[in-house]
């Protein structure tokens, strides 16, 4: 039995329509009763200041590399951590590590910190991670 092209691709053009008008007639729903998309817009400018250190900053040389590698690394393979948490910035210059960006609770806050310390060192972390309102 052959089958007409035309028609098939015509069916499964409706059939793609159909599908896709649903999905965003359902994602306007869930979005009105799911939470907020995170904006990270304000820390960002901050960052543009000048003032406040980048990754864009971070010295090139193997230790420093290594060391932000270490923690990224450990907070990476804590699944117990939010992507929030996951995506915390983490600045390396000459052995003295930043951390910044939002996280989901203090408990989190203090994992990345712990993490950063027994990589680092205790006198060698500076914490700017500020825990996000839900």
């Amino acid at each position: 039995m052959a089958l007409n092209l035309k028609y098939v691709c015509q069916s499964m053009a409706w059939i793609m329509l159909a599908v896709g008008c649903l999905g965003a007639a359902s994602g306007q729903n869930s979005a009105k009763t799911s939470q907020t998309a995170p904006d990270n817009t304000r820390m960002n400018d901050r960052d543009k200041s000048g003032t406040e250190a980048t990754a864009d900053q971070q010295k090139e040389n193997s230790s420093d590399r290594a060391i932000t590698q270490q923690i990224r690394k450990a907070i990476l393979q804590d699944k117990s951590l939010s992507a929030y948490a996951h995506n915390v910035k983490i600045v390396t210059q000459d052995g003295n590590v930043i951390l910044k960006g939002p996280v989901r609770s203090v408990e989190e806050k203090k994992a990345i910190e712990a993490m950063a310390i027994a990589v680092a060192g205790e006198d060698r972390v500076s914490s700017q991670i500020q825990v996000a309102s839900k």
